[in-house]
């Protein structure tokens, strides 16, 4: 079992901003596809943000780019993902996810994912 660890979240106003990070093992972390996607009650999944750490390429969900920026620290072996402009339905909970079940790292196909940390937007 993946040891990850989540930190981040919690409740802001709209326009607040947060900062979710994500560390794996390095053998998880290198060279793979890591991110995020997002469930709120009722809702299906969406994929949020990837990031291919073997090459730092990155993709986004429409929904929150220009907002959203995620990236990696080698050193920590860890993601980031910044949240700026925060909007009530952007309300879900987060989860680190990586693994792209062999499909492009941008279609947010996760294989695996931790358990998540809720995000609250407050209008």
């Amino acid at each position: 079992q993946v040891q990850v660890v989540e930190t981040g979240g919690g409740s802001v106003q709209t326009g607040g901003s947060l900062r979710l990070s994500c560390t794996l093992p390095e053998y998880t972390y290198r060279r793979n596809c890591l991110g995020w996607f997002r469930q709120a009650p009722g809702k299906e999944r969406e994929g949020v943000a990837a990031i291919y750490t073997g090459g730092g390429s990155t993709s986004y969900a429409d929904s929150v780019k220009g907002r959203f920026t995620i990236s990696q620290d080698n050193a920590k072996n860890a993601v980031y993902l910044q949240m700026n402009s925060l909007k009530p339905e952007d309300t879900a909970k987060y989860y680190c996810a990586w693994g792209s079940s062999g499909a492009y790292c941008g279609a947010f196909r996760f294989a695996y994912w931790g358990q998540g940390t809720q995000v609250t937007v407050s209008s």
